[in-house]
C-alpha cells in the first residue's frame, strides 16, 4: 500500500464513502506500523460534488483530458503572441469542448449514482476553464485526485476575458497592451474573494476533520471489541483445551480399568468353574462312600 494507490482509489469513490474508506486505509496503515503513511492518507480531503465529477470525467475519458490539455496549450501560445484570429479559433473550440465535457461529467455522475445540478456542472466549467488558462491546474486535474473546484489564479491570462476579447469585432479592438491590462482583476476583490473561498476552505476542512476524528473513533471501538472477543475466544479456547486433556486422561484411565476388571473377570470365572466342578466331584464322591456304606 503507498500513498498514490490509496488517493487513486479514495477519489474514485462517491464523496459519501470518501471518509469512511480514508478512516480503514489510516487504521490499515497503523496497523502496518507505517506513521508517515497513515498521516499523509489521514491528510487527503474529502471532494466536493464538483471536484469529484472533474476526477471521474479525467478517469472516464482519458482522451478527452488529453484533447484539453492541448488546447489549453495551444490557446496560452495564442493569447501570448495575441494571434486574434487564431485565438478565436481556439476560443470557439474552447467553449464547445468546455460545454461538452461538463455535460459529459453530469451524465457520469449520474450513472455513477450521485446524480449534480447546473451549480455543480458550472463549477466543473470552472475547473475546465482554469485547466486551459494554467499548466499547474492541468496538471492537477489530469492526476484524478481533485479535492475542491480550480479556479483560475489572480493575475493569469483568464479566460472569460479571453472570450469576450475574441467576440469583439475587428474595428473595434483596442490596441494589445490596453486589451491585456483588462484581464488584471483588482487587488481588493481579489483578496476578498481569496478570504471567502479560504473561509469555505477552512469550514469544509474542520468538517472533515471531525468526520475523520468520528471515522477513526468508530474503527478504534470497532478494533477494541475485537480484541476483546479475541481475548474471551482464546481464554475459552485454552479452558476447553485442558478440559478435554483432563477428559482425555480420565478416558485413558477408564480403558485401562476396564481392561484389568475384564481380565480379573475372566480370571475369576475360570477359578468359579474349576470350584464348581471339584466340588461336584466331591459331592458325587460322598455319594459313592455312602452308598456302599449303606450295603
Amino acid at each position: 500500500m503507498d500513498l498514490e494507490s490509496v488517493a487513486d482509489e479514495l477519489y474514485g469513490l462517491p464523496p459519501g464513502e470518501f471518509v469512511a474508506a480514508r478512516g480503514r486505509h489510516v487504521a490499515a496503515a497503523r496497523t502496518a506500523k507505517d506513521p508517515a503513511l497513515a498521516k499523509q492518507i489521514a491528510a487527503l480531503r474529502k471532494p466536493t460534488l464538483a471536484a469529484w465529477a472533474g476526477n471521474l470525467l479525467v478517469r472516464s475519458a482519458p482522451e478527452q483530458v488529453d484533447a484539453l490539455q492541448r488546447l489549453g496549450e495551444g490557446l496560452r501560445a495564442a493569447q501570448d503572441r495575441l494571434a486574434g484570429d487564431r485565438l478565436r479559433e481556439l476560443t470557439r473550440q474552447r467553449n464547445a469542448l468546455v460545454a461538452e465535457l461538463a455535460r459529459e461529467a453530469r451524465r457520469l455522475a449520474a450513472e455513477a449514482g450521485q446524480p449534480v445540478g447546473d451549480a455543480v456542472q458550472h463549477e466543473v466549467e470552472t475547473t475546465l476553464h482554469a485547466v486551459l488558462a494554467d499548466p499547474d491546474a492541468a496538471r492537477e486535474w489530469a492526476a484524478g485526485h481533485l479535492a475542491k473546484p480550480l479556479t483560475t489564479r489572480p493575475g493569469f491570462p483568464g479566460t472569460a476575458s479571453t472570450a469576450s476579447t475574441a467576440r469583439a469585432p475587428a474595428s473595434s479592438r483596442r490596441p494589445a497592451r490596453k486589451r491585456h491590462l483588462k484581464l488584471v482583476e483588482d487587488p481588493a476583490k481579489v483578496r476578498a474573494e481569496e478570504l471567502t473561498r479560504a473561509r469555505k476552505e477552512a469550514k469544509a476542512a474542520e468538517r472533515d476533520a471531525r468526520d475523520q476524528d468520528k471515522a477513526l473513533r468508530r474503527e478504534e471501538s470497532q478494533r477494541d471489541k475485537a480484541e476483546s472477543r479475541l481475548e474471551e475466544a482464546t481464554a475459552r479456547v485454552a479452558d476447553l483445551t485442558e478440559q478435554l486433556r483432563t477428559a482425555e486422561k480420565a478416558e485413558s484411565e477408564a480403558r485401562e480399568a476396564l481392561t484389568h476388571a475384564r481380565r480379573t473377570l475372566t480370571a475369576t470365572t475360570r477359578a468359579t468353574r474349576e470350584s464348581r466342578r471339584a466340588a461336584d466331584r466331591a459331592a458325587a464322591k460322598v455319594a459313592d462312600l455312602e452308598s456302599e456304606s449303606d450295603q
